[in-house]
């Protein structure tokens, strides 16, 4: 499996697998399942996404050493707070069945997420965590929350895919020395990404979908991107983007696609923020 280096020396696979709205334990189990076996070693869960215990059990019924797998969850809004955090991390640990995390992120720039990091640190320091990071921070968030702490986040979990393609956060976090990883990076499909003209033609040439072609071009730019199906076809589909790269007129043909918006929600919309923190999702 391909790998990016951490600042910390730490090698994380440049592909892993989603387990958002797997919500059913024998769905998200046999997609972790079907991921695992396609070749995936990166599961990337979160408690918010209630799947936590599936996963652990999946991943165990594998087989597969632990010290080649990568396992990330998240920290949820309520639980964002150094006492919450203290509290939160080992109950993850407990219902995944694992020693240990290879990451470990804040889920949302919300609530006491100074105090929250300060606990990560701990965890981290302690050998519990591999890697810490956190999801959705907006660089200046992001700049703040460094400027602040002893350990600089290794990841920033963002949204990304075509139609959002943050060109100039990525700057930012490359130069903080911040690793990407893109969630819903095929957009739920938004926009009619899967029939989106550019996506297809250069598909075409490949022999690849445009789902593939979304892929291969996140991981070319140095993001992580972490696609979810219960489709076994498709999880298998979504890790087969090894064979082939796409030219720099490719890249530059995609990058045309990019509407600077979000294609769910921004974290700067009132709206937004309350739904997030009362965990009201419509």
């Amino acid at each position: 499996m391909n790998s990016v280096q951490l600042y910390n020396g730490v090698n994380m696979p440049c592909l892993g697998f989603g387990v958002f709205r797997l919500t059913e334990a024998g769905e998200c189990e046999r997609a972790v399942s079907e991921a695992l076996k396609a070749g995936y070693r990166m599961i990337d869960t979160a408690a918010f996404y209630g799947n936590e215990e599936a996963v652990g059990r999946a991943v165990r019924e594998s087989g597969i050493p632990r010290e080649e797998l990568f396992i990330t969850s998240k920290l949820w809004v309520p639980d964002i707070s150094y006492e919450g955090a203290r509290q939160a991390f080992p109950r993850t640990l407990r219902l995944l069945g694992l020693d240990y995390l290879d990451l470990y992120l804040i889920h949302q720039p919300f609530n006491d997420y100074y105090g929250a990091w300060r606990a990560l640190e701990e965890f981290y320091k302690e050998g519990l965590i591999r890697a810490i990071g956190v999801s959705n921070f907006y660089p200046d968030r992001m700049i703040d929350l460094i400027a602040h702490h002893e350990i600089v986040p290794a990841v920033n979990q963002l949204e990304v895919n075509p139609f959002y393609q943050r060109t100039e956060e990525q700057e930012i976090m490359e130069e903080l020395g911040v690793r990407i990883e893109a969630w819903s990076p095929l957009a739920a499909g938004k926009d009619n990404l899967f029939t989106n003209p550019v996506l297809v033609s250069i598909g075409e040439k490949y022999g690849k979908t445009p789902a593939q072609v979304t892929l291969r071009w996140l991981v070319q730019r140095g993001i992580v991107p972490l696609p979810k199906s219960s489709n076994a076809d498709r999880i298998r589909q979504n890790f087969d983007i090894f064979d082939f790269s796409l030219s720099g007129a490719d890249m530059k043909q995609i990058s045309t696609l990019d509407t600077g918006k979000s294609c769910f929600y921004s974290h700067r919309d009132p709206s937004a923020v309350r739904r997030l923190t009362y965990m009201k999702w419509e």
